[in-house]
């Protein structure tokens, strides 16, 4: 693609990016083939493609509009057409460019940038969101039903640690999964323990600056990112193997800081090298477990049929599509087990959580759901399971139909 970048951005890390992103895309349009919002709009700039010339347009010097903040908001990232694209466009970092510049000139309806700071001054602190969650399930049966869906039944938030293993591992705790469904880290740690791996949970909780990452909060992600850099990389100096994410869209956000650092301080920051570092070492929980005795493993005799959905995080993220899938077959056939593991239509498409977008683009989301929900459920299932906290939220709020984390399968 021939670019002309304007010189307000030329000679900047991000304009160079996004320069040498752009001149990869060849205009073929094959994203648009598996774009989720293209897909569902029919509207060339709700796909990549569209995107990027916007992107293009503004880089160049063109003022945007309300409408093209529109547009890239529309985006998902959920990267379906990284996976797709044959000429290895990263969309999603000249999407994080786009998005950073536009909207540093066209602000979002108030309504908007109101939900925007409530997210943002809740969500990515553990505490206050635990406080919130509380204080919304004990006033859940007079909230509108669209509403407490989006609320867990009461759960407990104690987590027990492992009993001391010659192997340990820091376990990353998240922004809002220990108030949502601390159930899950409990079950992660007890399963490592079968491993022999002795798991610490992180006790200090920090956000991985994912969701303000999202949201353009730029100041309040790099001041996550190098708080957790300075923490972790200390402790794996100090006798930590790996650090472990149970919750894909986390993992994905530190295993990209080592690209974060790179445009936000460049790569003489001596922060670039501790991001190199974690992101090494950092894991999503099913490749600790591939690496172990797994076939050791069984699942609850409970669950008759499972269907899987691969959060996009993990699948086109992390590029680990058949992490999970391939380990839970194995499983049933080494186990001779009475379990049906059942394939699923489009299981490449988003569900619609994608970190806030529910929140900020609930029409969408809702439809992103129901399409998923379809196919995980065109045959009768007893349980659907997943591996990322918001995606396991998201479908359970569309659904009588129970869903866990696959880490949850396992007895």
């Amino acid at each position: 693609m021939q670019t002309n970048i304007s010189p307000q951005y030329k000679d900047t890390p991000l304009g160079k990016l996004a320069n040498q992103v752009l001149r990869n895309c060849v205009h073929c349009g094959f994203c648009n083939a598996t774009c989720p919002t293209y897909q569902l709009l029919g509207d060339e700039l709700d796909g990549p493609r569209g995107r990027i010339y916007l992107i293009k347009q503004v880089m160049e010097g063109k003022t945007p509009s309300y409408k093209t903040r529109q547009h890239l908001d529309r985006c998902l990232t959920c990267l379906n057409c990284e996976t797709t694209c044959p000429s290895g466009v990263q969309y999603h970092h000249l999407l994080a460019i786009g998005q950073k510049v536009v909207s540093e000139q066209v602000k979002l309806p108030l309504h908007k940038r109101i939900l925007r700071q409530v997210i943002l001054n809740t969500m990515p602190y553990p505490n206050r969101f635990y406080g919130l969650v509380k204080l919304g399930q004990a006033f859940k049966p007079l909230m509108p039903k669209f509403l407490s869906a989006q609320l867990p039944d009461n759960s407990k938030s104690e987590i027990v640690s492992a009993k001391p293993q010659q192997r340990k591992m820091l376990l990353l705790a998240g922004c809002v999964q220990k108030a949502l469904a601390p159930e899950i880290h409990q079950q992660s740690i007890s399963l490592l323990e079968k491993l022999d791996i002795e798991v610490q949970l992180e006790q200090k909780q920090n956000c991985c600056g994912a969701l303000t990452h999202h949201l353009q909060e730029n100041d309040k992600t790099l001041l996550f990112v190098k708080q957790n850099l300075d923490k972790w990389s200390e402790l794996l100096g100090s006798g930590i193997e790996k650090i472990i994410s149970n919750a894909s869209g986390c993992g994905l956000m530190v295993k990209d800081y080592p690209h974060y650092i790179e445009t936000t301080l460049g790569k003489d920051s001596p922060y670039y090298k501790k991001a190199l570092k974690v992101s090494e070492h950092t894991k999503d929980i099913g490749e600790i477990v591939l690496d172990e005795d797994y076939l050791s493993l069984t699942i609850n005799p409970n669950y008759k049929t499972i269907a899987y959905h691969p959060p996009c995080t993990l699948q086109h993220g992390q590029k680990l599509p058949e992490l999970v899938e391939s380990m839970l077959a194995k499983i049933i056939e080494k186990n001779t087990l009475d379990v049906k593991l059942v394939s699923v239509k489009d299981k490449h498409l988003c569900c619609g959580s994608a970190g806030t977008y529910s929140l900020m683009n609930p029409g969408l989301s809702h439809q992103l759901r129901e399409n998923k929900l379809n196919n995980l459920k065109s045959n009768e299932v007893d349980v659907i399971a997943t591996a990322n906290i918001g995606c396991l939220h998201h479908l359970q709020s569309g659904t009588e139909t129970q869903v866990m984390h696959w880490i949850q399968l396992l007895a």
